[in-house]
């Protein structure tokens, strides 16, 4: 016992100061995506032909759909490397048409109303339900659980049964299989309610969308109030977006 004690004493405090401190992430990571408007060839369009999934459009210059967008390693979308990635981790916003990020920036998600706030904003239950998902959505949001992240310092906590819960949150496309238990699971819990729709399946289907065995995303299954984008969305994204939500950021 006494040689456990010491082991902890030794490795010393680990959780991370967020949101008190800026977390520091690496080069490669992806995040909110740049476009170099000014390097960007006038009538191209390349970009919308390019993206596999349907991510960028053209219209008063480039948009991209981060609601669609899987942030892939290489993105092939732009032939004269105009897009590029940032490592902006703040992708969360409160509706869908915020995911569409253009030369105004990204309208982050706003807190709660009043009433929402003085019911949730110190203790907010959720219940996560796996909709089909590959699992990396699910891995990143159970990492929030670790002495890193420490979830539960913020009042937040993952709950086994929808009838103990505040809200839902939902990762994978909603197959086929999974579509009746997601409602289910929605109508078990009591109101008033959230739901968050994690990663770019939640959202718009991913790599799926359009698939006859997966609906495309929960959007017009539930009401959505939080989107946190991305393949899989980072564990700070997370964060960042329910501390948003409950007006902590």
């Amino acid at each position: 016992m006494i040689g456990i004690l010491l082991e902890r004493w030794r490795q010393g405090y680990r959780t991370e100061p967020f949101p008190r401190k800026e977390p520091v992430l690496a080069d490669r990571f992806r995040g909110v995506p740049r476009v170099l408007h000014e390097k960007c060839p006038k009538d191209c369009g390349a970009c919308v032909s390019r993206c596999p999934f349907g991510a960028v459009a053209v219209t008063d210059g480039v948009s991209i759909d981060l609601g669609r967008c899987l942030f892939c390693a290489d993105c092939p979308a732009c032939p004269h490397g105009c897009i590029e990635f940032s490592t902006d981790y703040r992708l969360a916003t409160s509706s869908r048409s915020d995911l569409w990020l253009d030369q105004r920036g990204l309208k982050l998600a706003a807190a709660l109303d009043a009433k929402m706030l003085a019911l949730f904003g110190r203790s907010l239950k959720l219940r996560q339900v796996s909709a089909g998902g590959c699992n990396g959505c699910e891995a990143d949001v159970n990492v929030l659980g670790t002495l890193v992240f420490d979830l539960g310092r913020f009042g937040i906590q993952f709950v086994a049964s929808p009838r103990h819960a505040d809200g839902l949150l939902v990762t994978g496309p909603v197959t086929r299989n999974m579509r009746s238990a997601l409602l289910a699971t929605y109508a078990a819990v009591p109101e008033p309610k959230l739901v968050i729709a994690t990663g770019a399946c939640a959202i718009g289907g991913g790599p799926f969308c359009g698939s006859p065995e997966a609906h495309d995303g929960i959007g017009d299954l539930l009401p959505v109030d939080l989107y946190i984008p991305g393949c899989p969305p980072h564990p700070y994204t997370t964060l960042d977006g329910l501390l948003r939500l409950l007006n902590r950021r």
